[in-house]
This record gives C-alpha cells, structure tokens and sequence, in this order.
C-alpha cells in the first residue's frame, strides 16, 4: 500500500516527461513564424545493365558421399561452362550448398490410410547454387543455353538491375528536393508567408527499385529448349527527402 502513491506518480510523470522530449526536438525559429514539414519524393527510370539470376544442379545418391561426388562433378562443369561463356570469376558466387536425406514413402493401405513404419532413408539428395551477374544482356540466352548444355537443372532469374546507381538515385534525389522547395513556395505563397530558410533535411529510407517478377525453370540436363524470350525494360529509381522550412511575414 506504501508503494502505490509512489507508482502512481511515477506513471503521472511519464506524459510530462514525454511531451518535454517531444519539445526539445522542435527546431528552435524566430518568434513570429511558421515552421513547415514537408515530404516529397523524386525519381529517375534507367535501362538496366546488369542481370543477377542463379543456376545449380540437384543430385540423389545411395550414400551422402556418391550424391556429393556426383553433384561435384556436375557442377564444376556448370561454373566451368559459365566461365567459358564470358561470366568473370568474381560475377560466380555459391549461394546454396545443401545435403538433405531422402525417406521413403509410406505404404497406402486399401481403406485409404497409410501403413505406420519408422521413416527410412533410401538416399540422399545434395543442390548446389551459384548466383551470376550477368554483365552483358544480350548474351543472356547464349549463357542459358550453355548452362542446360553443361548439366545444370535449376535456373532462377533474372533480377535486372543498375551496376552503378549513384548518379541516377543523385537524380532522383534533386527531383525530390526541388519538388519540396515548389511546394514551400506554394504554401508560403498561400498564407501570405515566405520561405525565409531552410531548417532541415533528411532523406527518408534511402531508394527500392521495383524488382522485377522472377520466374523459374526446372530443366533436364539433356534437354535444351529454347531461352524463353527475356526483356530488360526500364528500373524506376527513387529517392524521398523530408524537409523543414522556416516561413516568415
């Protein structure tokens, strides 16, 4: 009973406290005028340059180690045929190596259940990822043919992007920020004000490209269909600034 004057002052002041916390973040501006908040965002569209999609081979085994041994050998001739396509080393990067058992399927029985036995391994199943930055796009389907040639069964992609975007989010950027300057201007205009200064910037979770939607191809290693037809479009880009503006008589 002692203790509950105590707490309740403590829960009392939480609301002071958290509204002084609130003051002090106000950016200190002249007596008289109006600060205003504004968020405005800009972009840029580029043609990629690059494409990012992955390739592997999936291979099953008796023991752990003849799955391993084989899914070895079949992919070093897929990074082998990647390299021999034009991919520069330092584009070929393993993305996924797993080893998993491989149970045995239950028994159905005639009134439709199945038979209850202990799970049983019958082999082993091993899938090994590399992703690839494919630097030149109009190769793309000469690498996915090569890659079907070489033995790989699993192709995902691509993922079109821009190899160096700095200067088109810089764009964006400078979009952002002279559409919040227009818009100050507006608003100023509008209440018999001006922009007297600019209290503060900041750039509000950096830019997301739009990612293209990915399809996946599961392929056998001695059939080679033709590449599906793949578009690189254009990357939309942005960038979102959020500003203060000082607005005076």
């Amino acid at each position: 009973m002692k203790l509950l004057p105590l707490a309740l002052t403590a829960a009392l002041a939480l609301p002071a406290a958290s509204a002084l916390a609130q003051q002090a973040q106000v950016p200190a501006i002249e007596a008289g005028h109006t600060l205003l908040t504004l968020t405005a965002d800009g972009k840029s569209v580029r043609t990629p340059d690059l494409a990012v999609f992955s390739a592997g081979v999936t291979n099953e085994g008796e023991t752990a180690s003849a799955a391993l041994a084989a899914n070895s050998r079949d992919m070093n001739a897929v990074v082998a045929s990647l390299k021999k396509a034009g991919i520069a080393a330092r584009d070929i990067q393993t993305s996924n190596l797993s080893l998993n058992p491989v149970y045995a399927q239950p028994k159905r029985l005639p009134d439709g259940s199945y038979e209850q036995v202990p799970q049983k391994i019958v082999g082993y199943q091993v899938s090994n990822t590399v992703t690839v930055r494919q630097r030149k796009l109009g190769e793309y389907g000469k690498v996915l043919d090569t890659l079907v040639a070489s033995g790989a069964n699993q192709i995902s992609g691509p993922n079109f992007q821009i190899d160096s975007p700095d200067e088109a989010v810089d764009q964006a950027r400078a979009e952002a920020m002279a559409k919040a300057r227009k818009r100050a201007e507006l608003y100023a205009k509008a209440a018999g004000l001006r922009v007297a200064r600019i209290v503060s910037i900041s750039e509000g979770g950096g830019y997301s490209p739009p990612q293209p939607v990915m399809y996946r191809m599961a392929m056998k290693a001695d059939a080679a269909p033709a590449p599906p037809p793949v578009e690189a479009g254009e990357l939309e880009l942005g960038a979102s600034v959020t500003v203060l503006f000082e607005l005076a008589p």
